[in-house]
């Protein structure tokens, strides 16, 4: 008899309606499924079970039967709220759900592998996924009331709830060739697309006017950024590209321009950047008003993702790729190249060069300077400030060396000294490093925006960015003050001096920027500068940059599960081994890291080959973007922001660093773990110094070793100053030149 009733279940639901595309997404959502884990479990594949919540295809038997099944056992735990249209329109949802929530568990790994994507989302991308019983489902920016393909695209005005409708698939796709042959593009959010097009420009073509690929602008006068599509080695092969690069392709950065793909764009009317056809290529056909029609393409196998900030994405499934990227793009923005071309082209979509103005007597509004931006136009450095080789330096002699007193010279620490005998006695060395020490530099940091202007003799301001020329030898860290009234007296022979990345104390004027100028007052000291470029037009352009980069870092840290404000010893068993959690955006918070070091040292970008000779210009500089005396401010203010904790420690607990290495400082202990010399007093770190933490500027544990080891490497080296900070994290010594 129940086989019979089986048959009979068989039948009823072989031709029982099933709901709307878009109610079966929501169900799905609702109980916290992936489109992978019902693919699996009707055994068809993720693209088919994405076709269906599409309304592009629509469930054949056996599966349909089966899917049926399942929707009806979904619509009894969720049912849709009384007030859901008909006819498949989304609605929005109710804030109050009678449905009781269940919520997520504290710590629940996320899975990786193909297809996690739509897994292990943020709950700001993904609010379905933190309460997987009932919550109600959202559209945001990474769900869309409807989803185009390649046979029968989305009405151009079809809604996409909360999310932008021209972007509502997201801002990039992962263009790849299944099995069967079909070109696939994996969207952010578990989305697959079926691809039409045969050749290059007919896919530039279907990613503009079909795919709905993009992201919204990130200030008001900014540009919404163009949709990146990265193709794998299949989709490379597919559109008669190559696999890899030759070596001459690679040194040139580009395939030749009489490749046959080349031709191809250049007959459909497309266009290349000056760059050409590279790992990060850009196509394009002039802009039409307000209309772009630019596309990028990422061509990993041709080395676009760095390993040495991307890990191993590259090798990632085309979904768990798409994943990765889509993270990045959400937090950071959609990438325009390197991460440091990302971080540089980040300050710029944040404070975009120009706005339009007010209208004018007859209504018509002009292009002006955007305030707070660099504006459209590059500037000149002042000549302390330029390196080596600059346009304004063509009439030194040839092999001059400039000096502290003709060249500006701020970078990061590069430190050591020998352990005293007390420091010996001890057994441990522990190293502790700043969280984005670089980012923390440049919050709040007053920047030129314009200009230098030439001073003689000018009274020191604090407040006004620029490049001073001033002595600064007779600064005595002996005894310096740590506070309105109170100084500290120090043993300065422990301590390596602020004003010189070496350590070194100055012996005569140089060239500082104003942060650490500032310090030397700070301390208590006098300054008289001799002459000074100062900038008056001014300003903190760099905020908005700091704050999203820190708000990307914290989400995606706080996704591994290391979250602001715990407790140090939480904190510390947090990061212990957060990599392994998921490896995916441990490459996410790899990729912001170098984008914020990377977007600094483009502020400075030298000659990169170009038959570029000393004298002569380099492209770098026609940017706006080109200020090296921002990097110099911002690695002023890292180094001392570095200095001052050094200087508290010291005064409170009587340790010195042994080494410092840019963000790294080591201290000799008696214990292994960061607690054992960082000063906490009921449970408050002491104010001022270092304070264990994942927000941008508080420490984090680099590694230990013993002292042995560290006495022994440098008696294996001969070297007694040698940097230990630069091999505390794992022990591992490398090539030594002279000595570091």
């Amino acid at each position: 008899m129940s086989e019979l009733f089986d048959r009979v279940d068989a039948l009823l639901a072989s031709r029982a309606p099933l709901p709307s595309p878009e109610e079966r997404k929501r169900l799905r959502k609702a109980h916290g499924l992936t489109i992978d884990e019902i693919a699996t479990a009707l055994q068809v594949r993720r693209a088919t079970v994405s076709g269906w919540e599409a309304g592009k295809t629509e469930p054949r038997p056996p599966e349909r039967d089966a899917y049926a099944r399942l929707l009806d056992g979904l619509s009894k735990l969720y049912p849709a709220p009384a007030d859901t249209g008909a006819q498949g329109e989304d609605t929005a949802t109710p804030e109050t759900l009678t449905t009781p929530v269940t919520p997520a568990p504290k710590e629940r790994p996320l899975p990786t592998g193909q297809g996690a994507e739509a897994v292990a989302m943020t709950t700001a991308e993904n609010p379905t996924r933190a309460r997987p019983a009932a919550a109600p489902h959202t559209p945001g920016p990474s769900s869309t009331s409807r989803r185009p393909d390649a046979r029968k695209a989305a009405p151009a005005g079809t809604p996409a709830g909360g999310a932008d409708p021209r972007f509502e698939n997201g801002p990039l796709a992962v263009v790849d060739v299944d099995t069967e042959g079909q070109v696939l593009a994996y969207c952010t959010g578990g989305l697959v697309l079926e691809v039409p097009a045969r050749s290059l420009p007919a896919l530039v073509d279907w990613t503009l006017r079909e795919a709905k690929l993009g992201q919204p602008k990130l200030s008001g006068p900014g540009k919404d950024a163009d949709p990146l599509l990265v193709l794998t080695e299949a989709a490379l092969e597919r559109y008669g590209l190559p696999v890899a690069l030759t070596d001459e392709e690679r040194l040139a950065g580009r395939i030749p321009e009489s490749h046959k793909v080349v031709k191809q764009l250049t007959r459909a009317e497309w266009k290349l950047t000056k760059r050409g056809f590279g790992p990060w290529a850009r196509i394009y056909r002039p802009a039409r008003g307000a209309e772009r029609n630019c596309v990028q393409l990422c061509i990993p196998s041709w080395h676009a993702l760095d390993s040495r900030h991307w890990g191993h994405a590259a090798q990632l499934p085309p979904a768990d790729l798409a994943r990765t990227l889509g993270v990045y793009a959400s937090r950071v923005m959609t990438p325009r190249g390197s991460t440091a071309v990302t971080g540089l082209e980040l300050m710029t979509a944040l404070h975009p060069p120009t706005r339009a103005s007010e209208p004018d007597a007859t209504g018509k509004r002009h292009s002006e300077r955007n305030p707070g931006s660099l504006g459209k136009d590059p500037v000149d450095c002042a000549p302390c400030e330029a390196p080596d080789g600059h346009p304004l330096l063509a009439d030194l002699p040839r092999f001059h060396v400039r000096g502290p007193g003709e060249k500006l010279f701020e970078e990061a620490y590069d430190w050591a000294r020998p352990m005293t005998d007390d420091e010996c006695t001890l057994r441990h060395l522990v190293g502790i490093d700043v969280n984005m020490a670089f980012a923390a530099g440049a919050n709040g940091l007053v920047v030129g925006l314009g200009a230098p202007e030439h001073v003689k003799a000018p009274a020191f301001d604090p407040k006004l960015p620029g490049s001073w020329l001033v002595d600064l030898s007779h600064v005595d860290l002996s005894r310096v003050r740590i506070g309105k009234d109170k100084w500290a007296e120090l043993d300065a022979s422990l301590l390596p001096s602020p004003f010189t990345p070496k350590g070194e104390r100055p012996e005569g004027p140089a060239w500082y920027a104003t942060p650490t100028v500032a310090y030397a007052v700070e301390l208590g000291y006098e300054v008289r500068p001799i002459e000074a470029y100062v900038r008056h037009d001014n300003g903190r352009y760099l905020d908005d940059w700091y704050n999203r980069l820190r708000g990307a870092y914290l989400a995606t840290m706080a996704d591994l599960g290391v979250h602001a404000d715990m407790e140090p010893a939480d904190f510390l068993t947090a990061m212990n081994g957060y990599q392994g959690r998921d490896p995916q955006l441990t490459i996410v918070v790899s990729a912001i890291k170098a984008t914020v070091k990377g977007g600094l040292g483009k502020l400075r970008e030298r000659p990169r080959g170009e038959g570029w000779r000393p004298g002569r210009p380099w492209r770098a500089l026609a940017r706006p973007t080109w200020r090296p005396d921002i990097r110099a401010a911002v690695i002023s203010r890292t180094r001392i922001n570095l200095h001052r904790k050094i200087v508290k420690h010291a005064a409170f607990t009587g340790r010195y660093p042994v080494a410092i290495l840019s963000d790294c400082v080591v201290y000799a202990a008696g214990g292994e773990s960061p607690l054992d010399f960082l000063p906490y007093r009921d449970g408050k770190p002491l104010p001022g110094g270092f304070k264990l933490g994942v927000n941008p500027g508080l420490v984090k544990h680099e590694g230990t070793q013993s002292v042995l080891w560290g006495e022994e490497v440098r008696e294996r080296f001969d070297a007694p100053e040698l940097n230990l900070a630069r091999y505390i994290k794992d022990g591992t010594v490398t090539d030594i030149d002279n000595g570091e």
